[in-house]
């Protein structure tokens, strides 16, 4: 998030009735509803935790532990278990 200076892209006239319920603070504006991007758009992340949570389900079902998982993959016993539960059900539909 960037932080912009008001009377660098706002007019007088909206800066004063601005400072009517807001002065001198610093004040966050919305994206737009249709501007909103869902988590994971913007980067590559959502994909990586797809593909890792895919190995771990298929790494589970080749025999490993989910203790053996959880310390290859520096993550608690029960996010392992959620990750395979989460797993199974995607590979049941």
């Amino acid at each position: 998030m960037d932080y912009i200076r008001a009377v660098e892209i706002l007019p007088p006239e909206l800066i004063e009735q601005l400072q009517q319920y807001v002065d001198g603070a610093v004040i966050y504006i919305p994206k737009k509803e249709e501007d909103k991007k869902a988590w994971g758009e913007q980067t590559t992340t959502k994909k990586e935790l797809a593909r890792r949570n895919a190995k771990i389900y298929t790494d589970f079902q080749a025999g490993k532990s989910i203790r053996a998982l959880a310390e290859e993959y520096f993550l608690a016993d029960k996010s392992i278990q959620r990750i395979i539960r989460q797993e199974k059900k995607e590979n049941i539909k």
